[in-house]
């Protein structure tokens, strides 16, 4: 009767800790959600306010032609489906953050450049397979040769600011054809990209693992 009475009161216990720990479980789950949700929304609602979105990555090709200065999208994503790595995508989003208005192109260390603009060489490859292919097949394409950097340009007063990717023609960085003087502008705001690419073509000559090339055949 008394071990009866002593694996009762065992189990009696067992119980009210199981439930315990549900209880909390329930409890600690509920508050996660609702932390989670409002940290959420007060990010996306400063990012709003600020207009930066560094969480994104957008790639653009910069082309001069017929007297203009053309920016094309290639593509947007987040920078955790373009660096597949939480390290990397860290190094670019401090990277972003001292980028200024006077030093646009990411300052990222000289053992990472490589590595950080691969991940980005890697998705734009992607969208330009079929030009490799045909190269492969032996059909005729033309190749074009482009140098891809990073920065996080401040453009405009009011223009979102977002880690960007940028394409230029090699070409264009070794003699940059707008120096001391401005192509025709499809935007306003296209100016400071004038800007960053003059930048750009000055950090070539000096520095030229910043960039990386491209070969994109069409």
């Amino acid at each position: 009767m008394l071990f009866a009475e002593f694996f009762e009161d065992l189990a009696g216990d067992s119980g009210k800790k199981l439930l315990t720990g549900a209880v909390v479980a329930v409890i600690s789950s509920v508050a996660s959600f609702v932390i989670g949700r409002y940290w959420g929304r007060y990010k996306a609602h400063r990012e709003w306010q600020r207009k930066e979105f560094l969480g994104r990555v957008i790639v653009s090709l910069n082309i001069f032609a017929d007297g203009y200065l053309k920016i094309r999208t290639v593509m947007e994503k987040s920078l955790e489906e373009v660096f597949l790595n939480q390290i990397a995508v860290g190094k670019v989003m401090a990277g972003a953050k001292l980028c200024t208005p006077e030093q646009p192109i990411m300052p990222i260390a000289k053992e990472d450049r490589w590595y950080l603009l691969n991940f980005v060489l890697n998705a734009v490859a992607e969208h330009f397979v079929v030009g490799q292919v045909r190269q492969d097949a032996g059909q005729p394409v033309t190749v074009v040769r482009y140098a891809l950097f990073l920065t996080a340009e401040h453009v405009g007063d009011e223009r979102i600011r977002k880690v960007r990717a940028m394409l230029v023609k090699q070409e264009h960085l070794v003699n940059f054809p707008y120096a001391d003087a401005m192509p025709k502008l499809e935007n306003a705001w296209h100016a400071d990209r004038i800007r960053t690419l003059r930048i750009a073509a000055d950090l070539y000559a000096k520095e030229p693992d910043h960039f990386l090339m491209v070969e994109v055949c069409v």
